[in-house]
Order: C-alpha cells, then structure tokens, then sequence
C-alpha cells in the first residue's frame, strides 16, 4: 500500500496527523526536517506527501517550505503534494499550486476534508503508476510482436488492438475464411494485409475487390472472369479475381452490401471451390484463402433477411473485430504523430512538409475529445489538412478543423449573476460562484487564487489543458483548484 509521508518540524503535528490518518486506513511515515523527508522520497514508495512550509521555530517566511516542494518534484514530478499552511503564507502556498502542488489546506486544518483530499490522491497515485505498468507491459508485447510477426507498419499503443492483432497473427497461419469488422475507416484492409503478409500464403498475391460496390450484371465477370465475346464489349478473355488470386488471398471487402444474387454465387464458389468464367462450360477450381470484411451488423442483417445465414458461416468461421478509435484513444496521438511524420507536404512530396511541424497541446486535446466517426482515415484527413494550411511551427485546433470554425474561440461576455469574469469557447463557459469556506480558511487568498483561474480559462478560451499550461500545473491541478475556487466550466454544445 502507498504511504503518505508527513513532514512537519513540530512533534505534535507529526502525531496527530499519524492518528488521524491511521484512523481513515491510511499507512503514513513522518520526517522532521527536509533532508529527512528527501531520503524518504528518494528510498519509499509514497502515494502523497503533507508538508508544513516552516521547519524551525522563528522562521515563518515559508523558503524552507518551498525549497523541500521543488526539491521532491525534482526528485518525482508525479508525486502529489498537500501544502499545509499557517495564516500568513497562504500567498506561498497559491504560488505552489500554480508550480504543482495538488493543494493547501490552513492550520488548523479540517480533519475530514483532509483526509479526504489525501485519500483521493493516494488512490489517484496508485492508478497511475498501475497505467505506468500496464502501458510498459502492453509496450513489451508489442515490440514482442513486431519482432516476431510482420505487422506491415501498424502504427497502435491500445490494449484493445493488442488483442486484435495478436488474434490475427494467431490464426493467420491458417487457412480457414476470416471475417473482419468494424465501422469504415477503422483499418480492416490493413489488418487484412497482415493475416496475408503472416500466413503460409505471403508468397502469393493479395487481391482485393470491393463486392459491395459490384452491380450484379457485372459481379460474375469481375469474380469468375470471362471469355472473350461472353458480352457485349468482351473483345478478349478476362481474367477473375479468384483465379488472380491462387495460392494466396482474396479480400472481399463490404461483403455486407453484396446482393442476394452475388451472396448465391459467392456461396457456390466457397461451398466447392469450383466456378466458371462467363460463357463458359469449363469448371474451374483454385485454391484460395478467403478474408473478408464489413461495416454491417450481419446478426440484424440475417435476422432481417439482407444476409444469408449459410455465407456468414462460411465466411465467418474467426471473426476479428476492430473497434472504433474514438473506442481506443490511446490509438490517436500516435498515429497523429505517424501520419503527420509520413503525409506529404504541400507540392505532394514528404521532404516540402515544415520540419519542425509538431502538434501544440491544444491540438492534441482536440485530437483526444473529438468523437472521429471517419475512424483513422478522419484523423489522417485532418492531420494532411494541418500540414497543408500550417506554414510552420505549431498545429493549432484551428489547423486540423476543429478549433474556431468548428465552435472554438473565446468571446467575452459582461458579469453575470454567477460572478465577474466569464469566460466564453467552444469548451464551455467559466463561471465563478461563491465557494463554500471551509474552516480557518482565507477568503482572500481563494478569491485572488479563483481570479487566476478565471483569468487562464479566459485566456485558453475554456481549454482546461491550454490553461494548466499557462498557470504552470496538471489539468487535475486546475480542475481541483477550479473546485476549490467555485469555477466551473458549463459545456456547450457545437452549432
């Protein structure tokens, strides 16, 4: 269990903080003075640490205090730190906050909202070094992967594709018909080009054909092939794409939107194995892999009546399912940085694009809450449009489509009943209301400290993380300062 570390020069304090923690199921260790407490930081595994800003008996000026909070985030700059502070330090202690500090609570402190604050963030602590390791062990079976498979450049960080291609470098050695699906733009052709590239079958060629867009009249031509003068048109003998593709794989992609009529001859082939060219009396028989893929819920589809039962069986026999990246988020920011280190600039020639081209923070928010229903090729879209409207420098919201002409920007509003200071975006409006006090706190520290934060917002036009930045601390930072202040940020919804 994570411990908090309480530092405190006074005996006292020391103990009753022991107790009160102890009593909440909290394990603590304590110091005295700061070189104390850096050991302890440097040696344990802490979930948070309580610090007094004062360690001697006549000094009050707080630059001991201030001195120990640099130097434990020196030393972990994730490590949460609750400031606690006598009345006349509270400008000290709003200062720490805008350097990192989580919080600062005045003594004589409240027992229950301090324990709860060191609660939470012990058990934030805890989940993100539990991230920590669950993001370095997902990052060892991928490269685990890599190194073993042929992923045919798939960029991924998600635990969910992790599954996915893990499956689908399992079965690919195999002959048996796989279905793949997912909403459009997810990356079933890709994930299609890695079953071929890791299957008995690399060798021989990958043929894809889109048999959703296939008119009926044409389908069986573009299939089977044909003979010359089979129709109108005809002048020689064409070659099908199942005969193309023997001795390694078809890819027959939107298999949902395939007519009835196509799904019979389709399920013909894939019941025998064997067909005929158009006009033609020949029975033919080619040994083909078959890897399928669609957007449609082919469950309701059957059920509907639009799909044969007996193809889905035959087509479906695994089935590989790609969730959508607003589903796996972990997925965006690095194929943000692949497409945006790959796509060509503006004359169409990967070396014209700026190189010192990169995603600012608020882009790369943008990126995050944007619900992507063009799946990955939205992104890239969206990634080549900033590289193409972006002269150098930094990639803005505004650059990828999703800042100002899509509901961004800032807009000041005159005081409302609320409070002064609003501040108007896309993200929502800051409002600031009253806060409760909690006891032995200073009114005047709060407001000057809510007056920043509305200041931050104002300037970032409601991006919380644009406004960390300027006030120099973590989005949960300023999210719990935001609490603390009564400001609160009301979503609007785009028009």
């Amino acid at each position: 269990m994570l411990k908090v570390l309480i530092v405190d020069d006074q005996p006292a304090v020391r103990t009753a903080l022991e107790v009160l923690f102890a009593l909440h199921g909290l394990e603590t260790l304590t110091a005295a003075t700061p070189e104390e407490a850096l050991d302890l930081v440097a040696s344990e595994d802490l979930g948070a640490v309580v610090q007094d800003m004062n360690f001697t008996q006549h000094d009050t000026t707080g630059d001991s205090g201030v001195a120990l909070f640099r130097a434990v985030k020196q030393l972990d700059a994730d490590l949460p730190i609750v400031i606690l502070t006598a009345w006349g330090s509270f400008e000290i202690a709003v200062q720490l906050v805008k350097e990192g500090a989580n919080d600062y609570m005045a003594k004589p402190w409240d027992d229950e909202k301090l324990v709860r604050i060191v609660r939470k963030l012990v058990q934030l602590r805890g989940l993100q070094q539990e991230n920590i390791r669950f993001r370095a062990q997902g990052l060892r079976m991928r490269r685990t992967l890599a190194a073993r498979y042929d992923l045919c450049g798939l960029i991924y960080a998600s635990a969910q594709m992790q599954s996915v291609v893990s499956l689908a470098v399992t079965v690919a050695a195999s002959d048996v018909p796989i279905l793949i699906t997912g909403a459009n733009g997810a990356g079933k052709e890709k994930l299609a080009e890695i079953i071929q590239a890791n299957s008995r079958r690399k060798g021989g060629p990958f043929v894809k054909v889109n048999v959703g867009a296939l008119p009926d009249q044409l389908l069986e031509a573009e299939l089977f092939g044909a003979e010359a003068g089979a129709f109108t048109g005809a002048a020689k003998m064409r070659i099908g794409r199942f005969e193309a593709a023997a001795g390694g794989t078809l890819f027959l992609d939107e298999i949902g939107n395939l007519s009835s009529t196509g799904q019979a001859k389709l399920l013909r082939v894939l019941q025998t194995g064997e067909f005929e060219r158009l006009g033609s009396s020949v029975t033919r028989k080619v040994d083909v892999r078959i890897v399928s893929a669609t957007n449609v819920d082919l469950a309701r589809a059957i059920a509907d009546g639009t799909f044969r039962e007996d193809l889905f069986f035959r087509l479906n026999v695994i089935e590989l399912q790609i969730p959508p990246i607003a589903d796996r988020p972990d997925d965006i920011l690095p194929l943000a940085e692949h497409f945006l280190a790959t796509l060509p600039g503006p004359d169409g020639a990967a070396a014209s694009r700026p190189p010192t081209l990169t995603l600012g923070e608020p882009a790369r928010e943008a990126l995050l809450q944007h619900e992507w229903p063009g799946n990955v090729r939205e992104l890239q879209n969206r990634i080549h449009r900033a590289t193409l409207v972006c002269g150098g420098g930094v990639i803005t919201p505004e650059h990828l489509g999703l800042g100002a002409g899509s509901g961004a920007g800032v807009t000041s509003h005159p005081p409302t009943k609320a409070g002064p200071g609003t501040a108007t975006g896309a993200r929502g409006n800051a409002v600031a209301e009253p806060p409760a006090r909690a006891p032995g706190s200073c009114s005047g520290a709060v407001d000057a400290d809510r007056a920043l934060v509305e200041e931050a917002l104002l300037k970032a036009g409601g991006i919380v993380s644009k406004a960390a930045a300027e006030l120099g601390v973590s989005r949960q930072a300023l999210y719990r300062r935001m609490e603390r202040a009564g400001v609160v940020l009301e979503r609007r919804p785009k028009v």
